[in-house]
């Protein structure tokens, strides 16, 4: 008997403890409401949808196709909210539950509604940090081998690999602009659209120089190297977005592209390569169908990174635009990845690591973009 009510004392014990755990999120969840300006959300859905219904609403297809995104934007963000709080209250109601019946079994199923409810309020926290003029924007992402050669080379492919894995997992639509392929394996340079709700503002976080150190498979003594590829993230701009842009101060090469072809890119003399002069800015694009739409894609690109180098030197923060954020070599890395003698992934910056580097290498990026939008809100 003693034993008992012991028992049932440690289990109205621990839903205790759960209950006090949930009603530390209640006023955070309120909180996380007024960030979300949810009442703001919910007027902007319905000038949307009202903008929908008027006559002539398709004549215009872009500018048609523009509302409509924003309208399931905004109804998505609503409806994550409403899941959350939905969470909030079944966890609640299971604990209330596991009290009355005095089920431990109930504690248990109570854990995981918490688990998961965390998750989801952390998500949609971070959300909130994504307050950048073009965090929302689709995401123009190139990488470039740096030191290491073959080595360097198989490395950006790894990188390449790791970024459209991280893409898909999220949904996202993937567009290959520029390909070049490593002179014996690997890729020198790419180029990929990343699309889809808030990708540059995610991405961002990857801007810079990725250093890898393990036992190179092109090294027939087998020995541990080190090689390093930067990433170059820009947003991609919206036709409204003026840039002063003076053609005379472009130069305008058209080349054969040098791909893989198949599902690389298309290797005729449609390649186009724009070089700003007075900066030494250079994109180029080569898996459109023709000439034309590779000079505009080029183009806009070219226009996005003019407008990021205007962007940093009005805030004082003007650094090498040209493709590299740093020296692509050692010293200068964001992150590395360590496979010999031991596995680890470690950001510089926010200090987040982990032991799987297979995980992160198939793609699960997402601890390291949070802990750089919590970083970079706390700078």
């Amino acid at each position: 008997m003693v034993w008992e009510v012991l028992d049932i004392n440690l289990i109205m014990l621990e839903f205790d403890n759960l209950k006090l755990e949930m009603e530390k999120y209640r006023p955070q969840l309120n909180e996380l409401a007024e960030a979300l300006h949810l009442d703001r959300l919910k007027l902007r859905v319905e000038e949307l949808e009202h903008k929908q219904m008027e006559p002539g609403f398709w004549d215009d297809p872009e500018k048609s196709s523009k509302i409509v995104q924003e309208a399931g934007s905004v109804k998505r963000r609503l409806d994550e909210f409403d899941s959350l709080k939905q969470a909030f209250e079944d966890a609640e109601a299971l604990i209330e539950m596991g009290q009355e019946e005095e089920d431990v079994s109930l504690a248990e199923e109570a854990q995981e509604e918490i688990r998961s409810f965390k998750e989801q309020y952390e998500k949609l926290r971070l959300t909130t940090l994504l307050t950048g003029e073009f965090d929302a924007k689709n995401a123009i992402l190139t990488l470039h081998a740096g030191a290491g050669g073959t080595e360097a080379c198989d490395w950006t492919a790894m990188l390449y690999r790791m970024y459209t894995r991280w893409a898909e997992k999220h949904g996202y639509t993937i567009e290959l602009l520029d390909y070049q392929e490593g002179d014996e394996a690997g890729i020198k340079g790419v180029t990929i659209q990343i699309n889809g709700e808030n990708a540059y503002g995610y991405l961002r976080s990857e801007k810079g120089v990725h250093r890898l150190v393990r036992i190179s498979p092109f090294d027939a003594a087998g020995r541990r190297h080190t090689s390093f590829s930067s990433c170059d993230l820009m947003p991609e701009l919206d036709e409204d977005v003026e840039v002063d842009l003076n053609m005379d101060d472009l130069r305008i090469d058209v080349f054969r592209s040098s791909g893989a072809g198949g599902q690389k890119v298309n290797k005729t003399s449609s390649a186009i390569r724009i070089t700003h002069i007075p900066t030494g800015i250079v994109v180029q694009c080569q898996n459109e169908r023709s000439q034309y739409q590779n000079k505009d894609k080029a183009m806009q690109m070219i226009k996005a990174k003019l407008y990021q180098l205007e962007k940093e030197k009005q805030a004082g923060r003007l650094s090498d635009i040209r493709g590299e954020v740093m020296e692509n070599a050692f010293g200068s890395q964001i992150r590395s990845y360590v496979f010999h003698p031991y596995t680890m992934v470690k950001d510089l910056r926010t200090q987040e690591e982990t032991g799987n580097i297979q995980a992160v290498m198939d793609g699960e990026l997402d601890n390291f973009m949070n802990a750089y939008l919590a970083w970079s809100a706390n700078q």
